[in-house]
């Protein structure tokens, strides 16, 4: 899919790109290859019909943006990454879901396509702080997020409906702030 839909962005291994309804094959055949790796911390489609349904409202809704990402070398969908809950005005704010799939995952590739949907969001949709909600025994989630550059701001008792009962979350953000605050420290660290 990649030769025919450009990326919104490019790191060494990773490119971003929106979803299209042409992927819904791919997706759910690696979502059904994942169900063990995502259970119980998340369910993407794994139907033709139950993809139709998500990727019109990542691609339909302006409150929400989807980014697929592939294997620059094979295009190849590596896992998703979705921001949810768009506010614009003065809060600026939107809230991250993701997920690698199973072939991809513990390779790094997910780290760096979720730096690429930072930069993306912090510049291109003008957005100035993104969120990250994890139930809190679903290590490999906190670490891509602490690895990226999120910090820990709560915890939110029964905050979402997952898997038939309320999960508590831990809240995790990151800011446009702490992205140039971050970049200078590694400017000055390196004369």
């Amino acid at each position: 899919m990649s030769d025919t839909v450009p990326y919104l962005a490019e790191g060494p291994r990773v490119g971003i790109r929106h979803f299209t309804y042409d992927d819904r094959a791919e997706f759910t055949a690696r979502a059904r290859e994942s169900r063990a790796l995502h259970h119980p911390w998340l369910f993407p489609p794994v139907t033709p019909t139950a993809y139709a349904t998500y990727a019109e409202r990542l691609i339909e809704d302006p409150t929400k943006a989807g980014f697929l990402v592939c294997e620059k070398d094979s295009g190849a969908i590596a896992g998703f990454i979705n921001i949810n809950n768009i506010v614009e005005g003065a809060f600026l704010c939107g809230v991250l879901g993701y997920g690698a799939f199973a072939h991809a995952a513990g390779r790094g590739l997910m780290g760096e396509g979720l730096r690429l949907v930072v930069e993306y969001a912090f510049t291109t949709m003008g957005l100035h702080r993104l969120e990250i909600n994890v139930q809190p025994r679903n290590a490999a989630s906190i670490a891509l997020a602490r690895r990226c550059g999120f910090r820990l701001e709560g915890f939110s008792p029964d905050f979402l409906f997952i898997d038939g009962a309320w999960r508590d979350h831990e809240r995790w953000a990151i800011t446009t702030e702490m992205i140039a605050k971050a970049s200078s420290s590694r400017r000055s660290s390196h004369p």
